[in-house]
């Protein structure tokens, strides 16, 4: 299929803007419900419903294998050394895969790249059915399982300029970004409540059997190759060093990278919800306690996600984002100053609207205002970023945690974003005064 049986399908002619979005003629309650315009489109739709079967399934692997490693070991010392351990292939390969995905039918990728993940969840299966109990193979399986989803995600997310129009990307961002953070509310519900049942070994043959339904809708995805016109290029280092050369030239794009590192490093403040638990508002129940903290951010998310009709009519996208990542710091802010456990858990909510919000706009600019055949690069930054950032902020807030005390740690790491972030918008007008 070429590229112009590609746009037919889509609907959305590649470099061309759409006419004004009927979206933002919707009235009363509708205005605020979730703008559901792109899943009239086929492609979005079948990009879309695979996101849904990856978003609860990847959480199962993510509780199996920490559950599965310390089963093992006794320890939770092995259990944080796997999660680095899968961090460095996913940097590595999340900025590489951004670069294949600007050299190959994306489509392609996708579909190479989700066998892939199938058959390491089959790996974990099998490892688990036979009795291995070997940590070393466990972290070696998610090492290339982070591989994997490094190559895939840069993809998946370029993708979604090429099937709507430019004018519905925020919707589609929106639609996008809330099945992610339901998958990390009811993924882990679900791993827990079918561990008992069935296994754990049969955890991971579940996710392995759901991806066949991913692998099919991406089967079905119109060919996405580079745009006609871009030069034959490998995907190397010095593709790789030309996306950060890219996002270093336009100002907007750092910008919006800068805004989420200051977010997650300085605002993120989940390494505490422990410390927190036990001391703070141990009162309340420390099981309790934990679980609401631990749910507050992702819950404020999927609601923020599920009002988000207004996201289509914003056109200032650089001030959506400043605000948002404000709003964020001011109530992780709130939330350190709480002595109760209800009002944290609120001003936490709260932070979870502002942090859809901020996803759904930094992913528009992404996608707007990158030239597709820079926009898996961008995806490649982009999925380093959103991964690393809350592993930096687990290491500075841990720290600060045992220095100066948990709450006034979260106090003061929201008041760092709200203070850094105003600053860099006033010192750098790029963002301020982009729209679309």
């Amino acid at each position: 299929m070429d590229t112009s049986e590609s746009s037919a399908e889509s609907g959305a002619e590649p470099g061309t803007k759409a006419p004004a979005p009927d979206g933002a003629r919707r009235r009363g309650w509708r205005r605020w419900a979730m703008d559901t315009r792109p899943l009239r489109r086929p492609a979005y739709r079948r990009l879309w419903s695979s996101t849904i079967v990856t978003a609860v399934g990847s959480q199962l692997t993510a509780v199996a294998v920490p559950q599965q490693i310390y089963d093992i070991t006794g320890s939770s010392a092995w259990v944080g050394a796997a999660s680095l351990a899968g961090l460095l292939p996913l940097i590595v390969f999340a900025l590489w895969g951004g670069a294949v995905a600007d050299t190959m039918d994306r489509r392609k990728l996708l579909l190479i790249t989700n066998v892939g993940i199938a058959v390491t969840s089959l790996l974990f299966w099998t490892q688990a059915a036979t009795g291995l109990e070997s940590v070393a193979v466990l972290m070696l399986l998610l090492a290339l399982q982070q591989a994997f989803w490094g190559l895939n995600a840069p993809a998946r997310n370029a993708s979604i300029a090429r099937l709507v129009p430019a004018d519905q990307l925020p919707a589609a961002n929106a639609l996008g970004s809330t099945v992610m953070q339901t998958g990390q509310v009811v993924g882990p519900l679900l791993a827990g409540a079918l561990i008992p049942v069935i296994g754990l070994p049969e955890l991971y043959l579940v996710d392995a059997l759901a991806l066949c339904v991913t692998v099919w809708a991406v089967h079905r995805l119109p060919a996405l190759p580079p745009l006609a016109g871009t030069a034959v290029r490998r995907a190397g280092v010095r593709e790789v060093v030309a996306g950060f050369r890219y996002i270093a030239g336009h100002k907007v794009l750092l910008l919006s990278f800068l805004a989420d590192i200051v977010a997650m490093v300085f605002g993120m403040p989940r390494a505490l919800f422990p410390q927190l638990a036990a001391e703070t508002y141990v009162p309340y129940g420390e099981g309790l306690a934990l679980g609401l903290l631990f749910a507050a951010i992702p819950i404020g998310a999927v609601a923020g996600g599920l009002f988000s009709g207004t996201f289509s009519r914003a056109r200032r996208h650089g001030w959506m984002v400043i605000g948002a990542v404000v709003v964020w710091g001011a109530a992780i802010t709130g939330s350190g100053l709480s002595g109760s456990l209800w009002l944290a858990v609120a001003f936490l909510a709260v932070a979870g609207v502002a942090d859809m919000v901020s996803m759904v706009f930094r992913g528009a600019i992404l996608l707007s205002a990158a030239t597709d055949e820079m926009r898996g690069r961008m995806q490649g930054v982009f999925t380093v970023v959103v991964a690393g950032g809350p592993r930096l902020a687990d290491v500075l807030h841990g720290g600060a945690g045992a220095v100066f005390g948990a709450r006034e740690a979260v106090a003061g790491g929201g008041l760092l974003v709200v203070v850094v972030m105003l600053a860099l918008a006033a010192a750098v007008p790029a963002l301020r005064r982009y729209r679309v």
